[in-house]
C-alpha cells in the first residue's frame, strides 16, 4: 500500500477562493472588506517569512492587511498599547501577533489582551473555553485547518480512534477538542506517555505535532491509517521534514500529508477564514 497524498496547497487555495467569495458578498452588500492587523516585533527571519506569506494570502482573498513592524526593543507596555488601539478600532476585524516575541515581552499577557472577537489565531482563553464547551467561535487555525483537510478528502473522524502526539496549546490540545466535536475517540500523547509506539499503532488517525524530525516511526503506523503531520523541521542539510518518518509511513498509511505542502498552507488559509468570520460576527 502506498498512501494517497493529502494536498494541503490545493485545499488551501480552494479555501482562499471561498473566503474571497465571502469578501465579495460583503462588498456587494455595501459592507467593507475585512481587515487584519499583523504585528511583528523584531527581525526574526522565519517570522518575517511567515508574515510575508500572510500578507500575500490576504491580497489573494481580498482582505485588507495592516502591518505593524516594531523594533526588537519594543517594550511590553508599548505592544499592549498598540493592541488596545486595535481593539478599539471598528475597522479592524482581526489582530495577529507573530510569535515568538522578544524575551522582555510575556506572550500570554499579549494574547489575553486581544479582544476575543478579534482573536483570529483562536488562542485567547475565551475562544479556547468556547471550544471546550462545544460552542466554538474563532477556532485555532492549525487544528481547524486539519479538520478542513479531512473533510475535503471525505475522511470522517466519527467513531475513529484518533491519537494526537503532542499536547501544546497551539495544536495538540485544541486538536483534541476539534476531534471530540467530530465524535472521535481521542488519546493525547506527550512526553510522559508510556509505550508511545503501541498507542500510535492503535490509531485510525494519527496527528503528529511534537516538533522533532522523524520522531514518529513509519513502522508504528497501523496499515490503512490516516497520518496528519503538523511538524515542520529544518534538518542540517537544509531540507524540511515533518515529525513523521514519511517514506516508511507512506508505505503503510491510506492517506498522509507531505511536509512541506500539507498542513502548513491550511494554517494561513484558515487565518483568513477566521478573519472573514470575525468581520461577519462583528458586523
Amino acid at each position: 500500500m502506498t498512501a494517497q497524498l493529502i494536498d494541503g496547497k490545493a485545499v488551501a487555495e480552494k479555501l482562499i477562493g471561498r473566503v474571497r467569495e465571502g469578501v465579495e458578498a460583503r462588498l456587494l452588500a455595501g459592507k467593507r472588506a475585512p481587515a487584519l492587523a499583523v504585528i511583528l516585533v523584531g527581525d526574526d527571519p522565519a517570522s518575517g517569512v511567515y508574515v510575508g506569506n500572510k500578507k500575500r494570502s490576504c491580497e489573494k482573498a481580498g482582505i485588507r492587511s495592516v502591518a505593524y513592524d516594531l523594533p526588537a526593543s519594543t517594550s511590553q507596555e508599548e505592544l499592549l498599547s498598540i493592541i488596545d488601539q486595535l481593539n478599539a478600532d471598528a475597522d479592524i476585524d482581526g489582530i495577529l501577533v507573530q510569535l515568538p516575541l522578544p524575551k522582555q515581552i510575556e506572550p500570554q499577557s499579549v494574547l489575553e489582551r486581544i479582544d476575543p472577537k478579534k482573536d483570529v489565531d483562536g488562542f485567547h482563553p475565551y475562544n479556547m473555553g468556547r471550544l471546550v464547551l462545544k460552542m466554538p467561535l474563532l477556532r485555532p487555525c492549525t487544528p481547524r485547518g486539519v479538520m478542513t483537510l479531512l473533510e475535503e478528502y471525505g475522511i470522517d473522524p466519527k467513531g475513529k480512534k484518533v491519537v494526537i502526539v503532542g499536547a501544546s496549546n497551539i495544536v495538540g490540545r485544541p486538536q483534541a477538542l476539534e476531534m471530540l466535536l467530530a465524535r472521535a475517540t481521542v488519546t493525547v500523547c506527550h512526553s510522559a506517555t508510556a509505550d508511545l509506539p503501541a498507542a500510535v499503532a492503535g490509531a485510525d488517525i494519527v496527528v503528529a505535532a511534537v516538533g522533532i524530525p522523524n520522531f514518529i516511526k513509519g513502522e508504528w503506523i497501523k496499515p490503512g491509517a490516516v497520518v496528519i503531520d503538523v511538524g515542520i523541521n529544518r534538518l542540517d542539510t537544509g531540507k524540511l521534514c515533518g515529525d513523521v518518518e514519511f517514506a516508511a509511513a507512506r508505505e503503510r498509511a491510506a492517506f498522509i500529508t507531505p511536509v512541506p505542502g500539507g498542513v502548513g498552507p491550511m494554517t494561513v488559509a484558515t487565518l483568513l477564514q477566521n478573519t472573514l468570520d470575525s468581520a461577519n460576527l462583528n458586523a
